[in-house]
């Protein structure tokens, strides 16, 4: 009697050890289960840690509650004005509520990939190829919400979506260049020339400034020459103005007719004037010196000194 009340209760210890370790099931803190009785969903969504289940009538599925990253291939479109592109882009999404992720899809990581392939194609044929380049943060706005409707019935609420990479032509690739490359020439060449503007502005006023003083054009003639001269490997072929030697030559004739008319003022009445010697022939410098300073022929001739 004592052999079979052991014996029972040995079967019996393991009979509960068998259904223990088969209604026994562990939930990680980033899950939730969802318990389906004999085909029905009990309304209870298990929570993370240890928990019970009915062996063979429960069947118990987790649902992860990590925000999932999904990559979308590559999709080919025509955009709104007539381009050829490659656009691939990145999902974001999460599971909300892990009955309805089980229940009312039966693959949502799939649905997710297929709603987010056609978004991605129709948000392609509603745009233009510099909105696709240049304006992605309100793509992106636009592919979350086409996305975001449908799958909240899902259990599942999309939190980001990325336009990775957007493949052009090569045709559309080298006249985009040939474009900027334009553009670019056009605003050196804008820019060049609102400097030569400055610049002749700058120049204007100094002209200006030194046609008051014609010494200052000497000044700035010595100045180029003394810059030019630094480089000791140039040559400089300076020509010389005829307008200088005009200058000197009338500065010269006006000294030394000071000098005759004061030497004449103090020896005057003293001493008759002697004749005055024969000049040479004059060159066409000195006569157009004499034509610009007609007063000089009105002057008495130099006398000998004793």
């Amino acid at each position: 009697m004592v052999e079979e009340l052991v014996t029972a209760g040995v079967a019996l210890a393991c009979t509960g050890t068998v259904y223990l370790m088969a209604a026994a099931r562990v939930v990680k803190q980033y899950e939730r289960g969802v318990v389906l009785r004999l085909g029905r969903l009990v309304s209870e969504v298990r929570e993370p840690g240890f928990t019970m289940i009915v062996p063979i009538v429960d069947r118990l599925r987790k649902v992860n509650m990590q925000i999932v990253t999904m990559p979308v291939p590559a999709q080919e479109g025509i955009t709104r004005d007539n381009v050829t592109v490659r656009v691939d882009a990145v999902v974001y999404f999460k599971v909300v509520d892990a009955a309805d992720a089980v229940i009312r899809v039966e693959d949502y990581r799939f649905a997710v990939s297929q709603m987010a392939q056609t978004s991605l194609r129709s948000i392609i044929g509603k745009s233009e190829l510099d909105d696709l380049l240049s304006n992605r943060e309100k793509l992106n706005q636009g592919l979350e919400l086409m996305m975001d409707s449908p799958a909240i019935g899902w259990g599942v609420t999309v939190d980001r979506v990325e336009i990775k990479d957007v493949s052009l032509p090569e045709t559309m690739k080298r006249s985009m260049a040939r474009q900027a490359e334009a553009t670019r020439d056009r605003r050196a060449r804008v820019i060049n020339a609102d400097a030569e503007l400055q610049a002749s502005k700058k120049l204007a006023e100094a002209a200006a400034a030194m046609s008051d003083q014609p010494a200052a054009l000497q000044l700035r003639l010595l100045q180029t020459v003394v810059a030019v001269a630094a480089e000791k490997n140039s040559t400089l072929v300076l020509p010389f103005p005829v307008e200088l030697l005009r200058f000197l030559e009338r500065s010269g004739l006006q000294a030394q007719a000071q000098t005759e008319a004061a030497e004449a003022e103090r020896d005057g009445g003293r001493r008759p004037a002697a004749p005055a010697a024969p000049r040479a022939p004059r060159t066409p410098v000195e006569h157009g010196a004499e034509a610009a300073l007609p007063e000089l022929a009105d002057l008495p001739p130099v006398e000998d000194l004793p």
